[in-house]
């Protein structure tokens, strides 16, 4: 699998504290449990293991945060691609409820880890804006946020005029607000979990790529690309985007794909005040969703789908200042400082996976987009699933690894799925 552009064009590179030391695995070492991937589900599952007085290593290919978790749009948003309604007609019983109330939660276990662990995290939380383009996606807004509301979320309905007001945009017909939204800097917030798992007792081996996995003595054995090993009594894989080969079939189990962003030059005060002014963050209802926000230093980033192959040039992120000049026609023109783009894994059911393949081993894969709240609050599930052994603990049921079946097709697939979704989606880019 080809690797991305490096991390250091991205805004968020430049933007965040400097990296803790993450030596590589030197030697061979032991632990109770080997957590292989340093994003953000990686990072919480060895915070919460270490804070219960487990014995955790983490193995990392590059860096913690390098990946997906270090170049997404920083967005907390909690739920999940489903309503509520519709989780709980999926999952009957006890276990919907249990999923709504953890999908609900998500945003809230990001804020409060930064506030208790006090971390250098540029936050902000005045809420998420889901804005619609259509009358349908309208009234999927609405829906949303009537179904949140019945659970207790202070949801807001907007019009079209409350909407252009909130996002300084005229492109919408309304929307809806969510109040437990809102931002970090992502690369910064996972530099701060690697920070807090260090200090609980995790020890964590960047340039530690995990390169053969075999059970051994009741256990589990794990070569790195170093040649050094660690011996657990289990593993948990969390390698979701940058998913490999380690395991028969899992990179097989999804469609990679690149979302892709640019930011800009910092706006003036002026202009600041003109887009998102009360601090929101916002997504919309397409198919292939347009997400924008203003950072910490006054940039506006926007951010969707890409080429499916990995960036060549200035220009794969062309249709993104395309969209920035139709969305705020008063920007047109304003200098693109930074362009990025990291990988997104997206199962054919919409939800993340969790799997158990072996005794001891468990993944978990699949983010759709909703990373940063959704991967954080699984590592904190999965560490309780370990140390407690209840299946109840997991938010969704473990189910068997299923290879997509012609996965070497995947870009014809998936561009004939991107180019159906534009076909509705026909209005903005």
């Amino acid at each position: 699998m080809a690797e991305p552009f490096p991390l250091s064009p991205a805004l968020w590179a430049a933007t965040a504290p400097p990296a803790q030391a993450t030596p590589a695995l030197a030697e061979d070492a032991r632990a109770d449990v080997c957590v292989i991937g340093g994003g953000y589900c990686g990072l919480s599952t060895a915070l919460h293991l270490a804070e219960a007085g487990v014995s955790v290593r983490l193995l990392e290919a590059h860096e913690p945060g390098w990946g997906g978790s270090g170049r997404n749009g920083g967005q907390v948003i909690p739920g999940l691609k489903y309503d509520p309604d519709v989780l709980e007609q999926m999952f009957p019983g006890e276990a919907g409820a249990r999923l709504v109330d953890f999908a609900g939660s998500t945003a809230d276990t990001v804020f409060d880890l930064i506030d208790r662990h006090r971390m250098d995290v540029p936050q902000v939380r005045a809420g998420w804006i889901q804005g619609a383009h259509t009358a349908a996606g309208l009234a999927e807004a609405s829906a949303r946020a009537a179904q949140w509301a019945r659970r207790g979320v202070a949801s807001e309905l907007l019009d079209r005029d409350a909407a252009a007001a909130k996002l300084g945009t005229q492109r919408y017909l309304g929307g809806w607000v969510d109040p437990r939204g809102g931002a970090v800097q992502p690369l910064a917030y996972a530099r701060g979990l690697a920070r807090a798992a260090q200090a609980a007792g995790a020890v964590i081996h960047g340039d530690s790529r995990a390169k053969a996995l075999t059970r051994q003595d009741g256990g589990w054995r794990i070569r790195t690309s170093g040649g050094a090993t660690v011996t657990a009594e289990r593993v948990v894989v969390a390698t979701n985007g940058y998913t490999g080969d380690l395991l028969p079939g899992l990179r097989r189990s999804v469609f990679a794909m690149n979302s892709f962003q640019i930011a800009t030059a910092p706006l003036s005060d002026n202009l600041r005040r003109s887009v998102l002014p009360g601090g929101h963050v916002s997504s919309d209802t397409r198919k292939l969703l347009l997400y924008f926000r203003l950072d910490h230093t006054g940039r506006l980033l926007i951010g969707g789908r890409g080429p499916l192959r990995e960036p060549r040039g200035d220009g794969d992120w062309a249709h993104l200042e395309r969209v920035l000049g139709k969305m705020f026609p008063h920007l047109a023109g304003t200098p693109i400082d930074y362009r990025w783009c990291g990988r997104v894994a997206l199962t054919r059911d919409f939800l993340p996976h969790l799997h158990a393949p072996a005794p001891g081993l468990l993944v978990d894969i699949g983010c759709m987009g909703r990373g940063v709240g959704l991967q954080t609050a699984m590592g904190m599930a999965i560490a309780r699933h370990l140390l407690s052994g209840d299946a109840r603990d997991l938010p969704f049921p473990i189910v068997p690894v299923r290879p997509i079946p012609l996965h070497g097709a995947q870009k014809l697939y998936l561009s004939a799925i991107i180019g159906w979704y534009r076909a509705q989606d026909a209005g903005i880019a």
